[in-house]
């Protein structure tokens, strides 16, 4: 493991971006109204859409718990490395939902909360 050897890299940390993208088999009849191809980045925290093309909610839901640890760079024996699709949340849809990772961003502690590192050495309290 690297580890950061300048208050700015200590002070920094790295998440994916990632494309979350509408799998459709071939013929099946799709009931979210999405399109094969319908898709959203995720930016850091900001999630957007193409212009012009909605999400459903619905599967925006069933996908949404997983992409702060898909942003994670992970172990490669973990299944959050591996596993990239998710189900359509309808039972009766064959669709899935593909995360991609498709770059990194580096971010600064700083710009992304109000709270402060710890001093070195300190104790860190959940």
């Amino acid at each position: 493991m690297n580890l950061p050897t300048t208050p700015a890299a200590a002070a920094s940390f790295e998440l994916y971006d990632l494309r979350v993208e509408v799998v459709v088999p071939e013929g099946a009849r799709v009931y979210c109204g999405a399109k094969p191809g319908d898709h959203f980045t995720l930016e850091g925290e900001m999630l957007r859409l193409p212009p012009g093309q909605g999400f459903s909610l619905y599967s925006l839901a069933a996908v949404l718990p997983l992409l702060a640890a898909k942003q994670r760079v992970t172990d490669a024996n973990d299944w959050m490395t591996s596993d990239a699709e998710v189900a359509c949340p309808d039972p009766h849809c064959p669709t899935r939902l593909r995360i991609v990772r498709t770059g990194k961003r580096t971010f600064r502690h700083a710009d992304t909360t109000a709270v402060p590192l710890p001093a070195a050495g300190a104790a860190v309290t959940p």
